[in-house]
């Protein structure tokens, strides 16, 4: 694993994305394995950019095609990882259209459909419950 200068774990470098159904809920996933809720995404490869990255982790695991192109940047937000207990995420955020039907593949468990007002009783991932859900309310509000 690498290491940065002060002898703390490398963040888990990510891209993930924001979805929103015409009703207003946002997309969220459950990795196999785990408990935790969070935006569709994943880890970057050596080669990829964060957009190459989700448009790829988008196909991969919910069989939506998405070009990094269709993708709108958000920001770039640090937080505790969800589910690699010790790390931190240094998550690259996109608003992503959605181009189809999203549908469990890869090492998706499961995925629900959220209204960003009610997560009382789901575990959510920091990032998405600290950060990116509090984002979209604000946007909403504005």
């Amino acid at each position: 694993m690498a290491e940065s200068r002060d002898d703390a774990p490398a963040p888990l470098r990510i891209a993930a994305a924001i979805i929103e159904g015409e009703d207003g809920r946002l997309l969220f996933v459950r990795k196999r394995g785990t408990t935790a809720f969070m935006q569709p995404g994943g880890k970057l490869e050596p080669e990829e950019t964060a957009d190459e990255t989700l448009a790829r982790e988008l196909e991969e695991e919910l069989g939506l095609d998405v070009s990094p192109a269709q993708l709108r940047y958000v920001g770039r937000f640090s937080a505790p990882a969800a589910n690699e207990p010790g790390l931190e995420v240094d998550a690259e955020v996109y608003d992503a259209p959605l181009t189809g039907r999203p549908a469990v593949a890869a090492e998706i468990e499961e995925l629900a459909w959220v209204e960003p007002t009610a997560l009382e009783g789901i575990d959510v991932a920091p990032l998405s419950r600290d950060i990116l859900v509090p984002l979209i309310l604000a946007r909403r509000r504005s």
